[in-house]
């Protein structure tokens, strides 16, 4: 479905991806997560086809997206602050998607419509933030595209709606199976809808594994520093704090029965961290990082 091979890309002679290699073959749901500058627009862009790589290889449904209306039928990219006609209502912007997206959903549109309380004849340049997110997520739903990518599709959303989106993301999956690459921030609450999770870090892909695997990883030990010294050696410990003679550390371990055991016989405490903070230290510069 999407093939990255050996991909460069630069912005004014700067690094901005380097040697990214991406291949999705199925349909699936997809989180892609990276600090900030790590490269995670500049991947969907040169995937949706608004950019050119400078070397490697970039491939939709077997085509290249750049300047390729062929590919484009199977694409739909809804950017953060996705550029919409200034003079559009939420009608217009579900008759121009019925135009562009061949597999469009119109039954599904007006139901989002409905559930995000959206007026159809005010302009979409005056909703407020969480509105104007509310009218792309519907845009990149009903589109029904096979490739259907969305760059953080739940920023000014509140809580009950993002609930919505959830559920509208599960349901039109499900309806229409197809591969949904989802760039959020918001990553504990999307970690329970994808089946893979892809970490970018500094311009290059970190990990590309299961959800299911990922969201085990990184395992909170808390004791004394010598218990904890002689318990993690030979270990990866990607985070350490010390107050006193107690140390906490979090180590690149799956949170599993040996590590509970090897806890309980030692003495130390032991729980599972959150993936935001897993995520977060295994993307920092590890020197210097000691128990």
């Amino acid at each position: 479905m999407i093939h990255m091979e050996q991909v460069n890309y630069s912005y004014q002679k700067t690094p901005v991806l380097n040697q990214v290699t991406l291949h999705e073959s199925e349909p699936i749901i997809s989180a892609i997560w990276g600090r900030n500058g790590a490269g995670k627009t500049t991947m969907m862009s040169l995937l949706a086809g608004h950019n050119r790589p400078d070397s490697g290889t970039v491939q939709i449904m077997g085509q290249d997206p750049y300047n390729n209306l062929a590919a484009q039928e199977h694409l739909c990219y809804i950017q953060e602050n996705h550029p919409l006609g200034k003079n559009w209502t939420v009608s217009d912007m579900v008759q121009m998607g019925q135009y562009f997206h061949p597999q469009w959903n119109q039954d599904l549109a007006e139901r989002l419509i409905d559930v995000f309380e959206l007026p159809t004849k005010k302009k979409i340049i005056k909703f407020s933030k969480g509105m104007k997110t509310a009218a792309q997520i519907i845009l990149g739903l009903a589109s029904n595209a096979k490739i259907t990518i969305l760059d953080e599709p739940t920023n000014g959303l509140d809580a009950e709606k993002r609930k919505f989106f959830y559920n509208a993301l599960l349901e039109s999956y499900e309806d229409n199976p197809r591969l949904i690459l989802i760039s959020s921030h918001h990553i504990e609450e999307i970690q329970p809808l994808c089946e893979s999770l892809i970490v970018l870090q500094a311009g290059e892909v970190l990990l590309n594994q299961p959800m299911e695997e990922i969201r085990e990883k990184g395992v909170l030990l808390t004791g004394g520093i010598d218990d904890i010294n002689r318990v993690t050696a030979g270990v990866k410990v990607i985070e350490s704090s010390q107050m006193g003679s107690t140390v906490k550390v979090m180590i690149d371990e799956p949170y599993s029965k040996m590590w509970k055991d090897i806890a309980h016989s030692q003495g130390l405490s032991i729980e599972k961290a959150t993936l935001q903070d897993y995520l977060v230290n295994r993307t920092r510069n590890q020197e210097g990082v000691k128990p």
